[in-house]
């Protein structure tokens, strides 16, 4: 199947970074439709690490904002959702449902701490960008964040978990009026070979 030009206009082309966003409500079943498009995303042995929390209370919210470097206390106040994307980092302990194919996979991972970590971690940060098209498909905007502290995060969201954060994503409807001038991009023959 190929996706007409409107398709990818809205999730690739005309698609922006928001910076800032309407005081405009998420529905929450538009979170329920992301995650259901995301969650098809593949990943390595279907071992789909990413963990979600939504943040859409105000108390939710206020406990992120210590964690938030400067640059992005704006658009996080003007969000009316943030996503932190986090993975799990005993992932492999669903390995036997996620992949039965090849339960006994669980095994590489239980026994190997970096290959687990480095595995969660690749693999939810695709989940993550996943979650941005999702998004884009179901009609919101996105401004993915990475300036904040890990650790004051997962101390508030993850505490007594198995999951590290990863990163974050401001959603919501973009105010298109704060919206940066478009960046460049590399062409294909300044940073792609075919051998």
């Amino acid at each position: 199947m190929t996706l007409d030009t409107t398709a990818r206009q809205s999730l690739f082309t005309e698609a922006r970074t928001a910076n800032r966003f309407l005081p405009t409500p998420v529905a929450p079943h538009l979170l329920s439709e992301l995650y259901d498009l995301m969650k098809w995303g593949p990943t390595s042995m279907n071992a789909c690490p990413a963990r979600l929390i939504f943040l859409t209370s105000p108390d939710a919210r206020a406990r992120l904002r210590p964690a938030l470097f400067d640059g992005n206390v704006a658009r996080a106040r003007s969000a009316p959702v943030i996503a932190v994307i986090g993975h799990d980092l005993e992932f492999f302990d669903h390995l036997p449902r996620l992949f039965p194919v090849a339960p006994q996979n669980k095994q590489l991972f239980e026994d190997n701490e970096t290959a687990a970590q480095i595995t969660a971690f690749r693999n939810a940060s695709m989940q993550g960008a996943y979650l941005i098209m999702a998004a884009r498909a179901v009609g919101l905007n996105c401004g993915p964040m990475s300036g904040f502290d890990n650790a004051a995060v997962d101390q508030a969201f993850f505490a007594g978990t198995r999951i590290k954060s990863n990163f974050l994503c401001a959603l919501g409807y973009a105010d298109t009026s704060k919206a940066y001038p478009r960046a460049d991009r590399f062409a294909f023959e300044e940073v792609c070979q075919v051998l």
